[in-house]
């Protein structure tokens, strides 16, 4: 079977980055399903992952964490949530042979059905951020519950990126909470407003004398999509007291949080597929939520560049695109 991978991992840079490769044909036991891939869509953590895992022996790396194909397979276990057919989105587990080949196996449990209203690519483009802001949401800030005396708001560093973007969407859609996302260009302040912000401010500006003019109080919620280190000093100051705060990217001092008994909460949306979790299947519940949400028309892809086959070559382009870092929503390759 064909897919796109590595033999030696190491900078975008190298002759032999990506490459086309020939590997295993997936097969579905226990919980999988053996899946065409039909698109895929690049996250910053495949770049991470290249940069620093290399392959197990003579086999090459395949990654790819995000896809949308057609079920060809279906094991003993998956049999209740899946028929060969079906049409479906995910974003696998990081442990894993990853999408970016012709057919993938994917334990049923964190696979969504795919959203009727969207073609291969805008779907694939969804998984891995609608899981992640979703978990981080709903999970682990539990913005259902408020903090007391603080602003019924959030704010959200990185919004125009891809899971900023979803984030701003589900906080906008589903909550009563007011949205301040940061973006720092003209173009990527207006997509923020696009995804629902009711405000942005500039993160290449200190924040929290723009929240303080927003006139709304101290918001209960922080959600830093990005590195957070930068602006931990900005977060503690505006935050609110016993205030809830979201990471999912490298971490910081966290001293500056202590006498504010500020809740520190880490969101990897790899957790429940890695670590087989009790409540696994939450993550295929929760896609198959915001399948219906697209469909109705409350949530939309964030898709905004197609990226042509996947290809060794565009694929590098793809992750060079995503190391430059102004990358607004998400990119898309279609199946080989």
């Amino acid at each position: 079977m064909r897919a796109i991978g590595y033999f030696k991992n190491g900078p975008i840079t190298e002759p032999k980055a990506f490459e086309e490769v020939e590997v295993a044909e997936p097969q579905a036991e226990g919980h999988d399903i053996v899946v065409e891939v039909k698109a895929v869509s690049v996250n910053p953590v495949d770049y991470k992952v290249r940069r620093s895992r290399a392959p197990t022996g003579s086999d090459p790396a395949v990654l790819g964490y995000d896809a949308a194909g057609i079920v060809r397979q279906v094991g003993p276990k998956a049999q209740t949530l899946f028929k060969v057919g079906d049409e479906i989105y995910y974003a696998g587990a990081i442990n894993r042979n990853g999408s970016n080949a012709e057919r993938q196996s994917v334990d049923a449990r964190i696979v969504g059905r795919k959203p009727a209203a969207l073609d291969w690519s805008e779907a694939a483009a969804l998984p891995l951020t609608a899981v992640t802001a979703w978990e981080m949401l709903f999970d682990r800030l539990w913005v259902a519950r408020p903090v007391p005396g603080a602003a019924n708001a959030i704010l959200i560093i990185g919004g125009a990126g891809g899971v900023g973007s979803i984030a701003i969407q589900l906080a906008r859609k589903l909550t009563d909470m007011v949205v301040i996302a940061t973006a720092s260009r003209p173009e990527t302040q207006d997509w923020c407003k696009e995804m629902g912000a009711h405000h942005v401010i500039d993160h290449s500006q200190p924040l929290a004398p723009q929240v303080a003019a927003l006139g709304i109080g101290a918001p209960g919620f922080v959600f830093s999509t990005t590195n957070a280190g930068p602006y931990a000093a900005d977060i503690a100051t505006l935050i609110a007291a016993q205030g809830r705060l979201g990471l999912i990217a490298d971490s910081m001092d966290m001293a500056p949080f202590k006498t504010k008994s500020i809740s520190i909460h880490w969101e990897f949306m790899f957790t429940r597929p890695v670590e087989q979790t009790a409540d696994i299947a939450e993550q295929g519940k929760l896609l198959n939520e915001v399948a219906r949400l697209v469909d109705a028309g409350t949530l939309r892809t964030t898709l905004t560049k197609r990226m042509g086959k996947l290809t060794a070559a565009n694929l590098i382009e793809a992750h060079k695109l995503l190391e430059d870092g102004r990358m607004i929503g998400k990119l898309a390759l279609e199946g080989m």
